[in-house]
């Protein structure tokens, strides 16, 4: 089953406010292998197809280096088609010396590692979802030490030329400051479910019984407060809907909760409990 098309709920693109154009731009042309599709000063659109923005970076007036201990980004997930894919841009991190950390989910592969301003990145393969073990309605997902060895066995003779055009923003993994405030807000408001809960630490949900669309978690502390507008980090993110309808529902809930849902073109916009900025589209 496709897991980021109707009749799911998932997270599309984000925005990322960042220090340095140029550094940032080479980091993410050379290293993770995007295109650029768009560029207009100090702001970049970037694409893995040619078509469709995954990635928007800006570099604001004024902006202040990443304030520690406040809600924000924890990493965004960019997700592979195939695992040989994985394997020969593992290959090419190793062979460019790029420090990476390394994780077995049990549901994906995943790699880890930071961009020039600290923001986090993920770029992961799924593995087949007939393989993912459900108990009680939660998923079980594992950190264990990747089996780099037999993952870069998979790898291609061609090697790492960029991410694949199917490439998608599989998920987005977040801190925020109260889990009980945000499971209220993105279950019974914008519609997911808990597939997981690592205690009160973190939470994972999804749509559609996928291992998760979206993470949060306590670990920047309890409490915390969100950063400050001019400070590097996440600016928005994009979830979409299988269409009008259910974006408006899931308005409508959000409104009854008690949260300021704006609009603006054909898109809304609310701020999540830690103060997060989300915007809402359709399909």
């Amino acid at each position: 089953m496709n897991y980021h098309q109707k009749p799911c709920v998932y997270v599309e693109n984000l925005e990322l406010k960042i220090n340095d154009m140029e550094k940032s731009l080479d980091f993410y042309e050379s290293v993770i292998g995007f295109q650029v599709l768009k560029r207009e000063g100090k702001r970049a659109v970037l694409t893995a197809d040619g078509q469709t923005p995954l990635l928007t970076l800006v570099e604001p007036e004024g902006v202040s280096p990443k304030e520690p201990n406040r809600t924000g980004l924890y990493h965004f997930a960019l997700l592979l088609p195939q695992r040989s894919d994985l394997a020969d841009f593992l290959k090419s991190l190793i062979e460019n010396n790029i420090r990476i950390g390394a994780s077995d989910h049990h549901v994906s592969e995943a790699i880890y590692l930071q961009d020039p301003d600290d923001n986090g990145i993920e770029v992961y393969t799924d593995r087949e979802d007939s393989d993912w073990v459900w108990k009680d309605q939660e998923i079980h997902m594992t950190t264990e030490r990747l089996n780099a060895r037999d993952l870069l066995q998979a790898g291609t003779e061609k090697g790492w030329s960029g991410l694949p055009a199917d490439t998608i923003m599989g998920h987005i993994h977040l801190h925020v400051a109260d889990l009980e405030r945000a499971e209220r807000f993105y279950c019974e408001g914008l519609g997911f479910d808990v597939v997981t809960s690592y205690g009160e630490q973190a939470l994972f949900i999804s749509s559609g019984g996928y291992h998760h669309h979206i993470g949060l978690n306590v670990w920047n502390g309890r409490g915390i407060p969100a950063a400050s507008p001019t400070s590097i980090g996440l600016a928005h993110y994009t979830i979409v809907y299988p269409g009008d309808q259910e974006r408006e529902e899931a308005v409508l809930r959000l409104k009854g909760l008690g949260f300021d849902v704006k609009k603006f073109d054909d898109i809304y916009a609310v701020n999540d409990p830690s103060g997060l900025n989300i915007r809402l589209s359709s399909k």
